[in-house]
């Protein structure tokens, strides 16, 4: 059934300003920042596969390695055998939270409405700003300058009458991007978008769109609502909706949210390192995923481990400071517990990994040093 009928009318509301702020390459733009010798070098934030035996993940890396094809989540090992001649640096998280800190200060000079994703993005509603700015292009770009000034770390913005649309718009000219997407683009916009570049569209998602003839935005505009559900469930509404760019989900700023943990069990059991570190990558995604939607951040991560034999292990990692709410940091600090205590030749039954120690995300009563103390 290919029919563009709508059941119910669609309103979408173009009243409000968003702002979505995401860092070009945070983390390693912090680095090069520290030590400039880097900066025209292929960067990757991890620990070196050299020294770890081939293990450990990519939390992220410079746009020269991702030349080579190195990217976030990927295999530290892989990243050396794509980019032999890249350095290697342990994440420092202590420091990336500092900065952080201090560029959500600036946010709060142009709002109260401010929801954190990460370390590095954010969303921010500027339809009434604190300096009375009417454009919201003026402010992005007020942002940019004042982060670059205060931090020398450049950042791409998107801005849109909703998240949805704001989020993509930044992804559109990184890095150091402005992007626009009016109410009266978003037909050409969203019609020429790849469907993997929309929101919740993963790898597994991809080959079922391709299966009913959907490869971009104006294929998926044709598909009607009912049969969307069909295929993909409640997503599928979701989708149905973003196609048509409504999305009324506010900046949420202020909420209650919940503990979060995730563990799978495995038949046949994982035995080989390489089969845990997919597993874990998979479960840390969906952590992070759910920290992000709860808005809350913690302290320490829990690894949970089960053997063949049903031997049950936990063990933990408590930082100073809350961990960033993403895959890479969470994939980074259990794949480091596991590698201390682990033995994948052992037969790994269940994985688990939880955060505990928790908060709500909060970026006003923190105090912590900008640079390392050495």
């Amino acid at each position: 059934m290919d029919t563009n009928i709508d059941r119910v009318p669609i309103h979408v509301d173009t009243s409000r300003k968003i702002i979505h702020v995401d860092m070009d390459a945070f983390y390693a733009s912090i680095e090069e920042r520290e030590n400039s010798k880097l900066r025209k070098k292929p960067l990757v934030i991890a620990r070196d596969p050299r020294q770890t035996g081939g293990k450990g993940v990519v939390a992220t890396a410079n746009y020269l390695a991702r030349q080579s094809g190195v990217h976030s989540a990927m295999s530290a090992q892989k990243a050396l055998e794509l980019c032999p001649e890249a350095v290697f640096k342990t994440p420092d998280f202590t420091l990336y939270r500092a900065v952080s800190d201090q560029i959500h200060e600036i946010f709060g000079e142009y709002t109260e409405k401010i929801e954190p994703v990460a370390f590095d993005e954010a969303y921010l509603d500027v339809t009434d700003n604190k300096k009375q700015i009417e454009s919201a292009v003026e402010v992005a770009h007020q942002i940019q300058s004042e982060i670059y000034a205060k931090t020398h770390l450049t950042c791409s913005t998107g801005i849109s009458y909703n998240k949805f649309l704001a989020k993509l718009a930044s992804e559109y000219q990184k890095p150091i991007g402005v992007a626009v997407v009016l109410s009266e683009d978003v037909r050409e916009f969203l019609d020429k978008l790849p469907i993997e570049k929309f929101r919740g569209v993963g790898k597994k998602t991809v080959p079922k769109m391709h299966d009913i003839q959907i490869f971009k935005g104006r294929d998926l505009y044709k598909k009607s609502e009912m049969e969307l559900i069909h295929h993909f469930g409640r997503f599928g509404d979701v989708l149905y909706h973003h196609v048509r760019g409504a999305d009324d989900r506010p900046v949420e700023y202020q909420r209650e949210r919940k503990s979060i943990g995730k563990e799978s069990t495995y038949n046949p059991n994982l035995v080989s390192d390489s089969e845990v570190e997919e597993a874990l990558k998979d479960l840390a995604q969906k952590v992070a995923e759910t920290m992000k939607q709860k808005q809350k951040h913690g302290k320490t991560l829990v690894l949970k481990v089960r053997f063949s034999d049903f031997e049950t292990i936990t063990k933990r990692q408590t930082l100073t400071e809350f961990l960033d709410n993403s895959q890479e940091t969470y994939l980074f600090y259990a794949q480091q517990l596991f590698d201390e205590f682990g033995e994948s030749q052992r037969g790994a039954r269940l994985l688990g990994i939880t955060l505990t120690n928790l908060a709500s995300i909060n970026f006003e009563n923190m105090s912590l040093p900008l640079f390392r103390q050495d």
